[in-house]
């Protein structure tokens, strides 16, 4: 890449409005050549499982519109000035973004982190002295190196927490395990780490299984031992032990499948719930399974089960 590319500024276009006359603010954003246009929430509302085919909006949304450097943005401020009122817009501004890889600016913010009393979720950033101290300072520790990518899963989310908790609690020693939407596969690299014989991984996203194939050979650990699949190919033998950190909806529809993947007096491990949620996969869950723990962290919960010998 030449250093002229390395230094490639951008312009951006940042406006707030309500949701109502979001398409006609958008058509004007791509009249004016926009590359891209996100949305946020204005106004921490959340947005929680859409139905298949649909793309839920906030009702207060900050639109914004990427541009290259040399745009001429003068004839989209004063369309978009002229129809403030109309179209409920609360403010207009545009601003000079510098080029990053994007990809790794988040990552100065990820830190090493346990879980449990002795595992670690170690950034691939981190500096070899950094990982030696923490090794030498923890009893045993069983540490992991991450790069998420693009996949989500770091260990800073609750739900993610709750299950790397759980397997440092319950080390699944000589156990097989699936890991069913491994985003990163923190949690199937580090079932590998804490001794499970064989991993299953499987997510809906290829970039999750490529990632989850990176952190395995960055643990040291061999692919083999850790086979990823989409769902659609995963095999159905059922194991001792099934992780499942993905959203309410996925596991209510998915429970069959996550049932049958379970062996008789196996475990499930089941997260991405909110706390109002856990009562809808318990009652759902209990045809086939029994002795349900639930753990909170914030607003999340975590449920793990038994499957019946029966």
């Amino acid at each position: 890449m030449s250093k002229i590319a390395e230094k490639k500024s951008w312009l951006q276009l940042v406006c707030s409005a309500t949701k109502k006359y979001h398409e006609e603010i958008e058509a004007q954003m791509e009249s004016a050549g926009s590359l891209s246009i996100t949305w946020q929430d204005a106004k921490d509302e959340p947005v929680l499982e859409p139905l298949p085919g649909e793309t839920p909006l906030w009702n207060n949304l900050v639109i914004t519109a990427l541009f290259e450097a040399e745009t001429d943005l003068s004839s989209l401020t004063k369309q978009l000035n002229t129809n403030q009122s109309k179209w409920e817009i609360t403010s207009i501004h545009t601003e000079v973004v510098a080029n990053q890889d994007w990809e790794r600016v988040w990552m100065k913010d990820f830190h090493p982190m346990c879980f449990g009393d002795n595992l670690w979720i170690i950034p691939s950033t981190t500096e070899p002295l950094d990982i030696a101290k923490i090794q030498n300072n923890s009893n045993n520790p069983t540490s992991i190196i991450l790069d998420p990518g693009l996949a989500f899963g770091t260990g800073t989310h609750p739900t993610t927490a709750l299950c790397l908790e759980w397997l440092d609690q319950n080390p699944p020693k000589d156990l097989s395990v699936v890991d069913y939407g491994c985003g990163s596969g923190i949690l199937a690299v580090a079932a590998a780490k804490l001794g499970a014989t064989h991993i299953i991984a499987t997510d809906i996203d290829p970039q999750a299984l490529t990632a989850t194939k990176e952190n395995t050979r960055r643990n040291q650990i061999a692919l083999d031992k850790i086979p990823c699949y989409l769902p659609e190919g995963c095999p159905v033998e059922a194991v001792d032990l099934v992780l499942a950190n993905i959203l309410c909806g996925p596991l209510v529809e998915l429970y069959p499948r996550l049932s049958a993947l379970v062996k008789p007096n196996g475990r499930i491990v089941i997260s991405g719930l909110l706390e109002k949620q856990k009562e809808d996969i318990i009652e759902k869950y209990s045809v086939d399974f029994s002795n349900f723990e639930v753990k909170q962290l914030g607003d999340w919960v975590r449920v793990s089960a038994t499957k019946n010998s029966n």
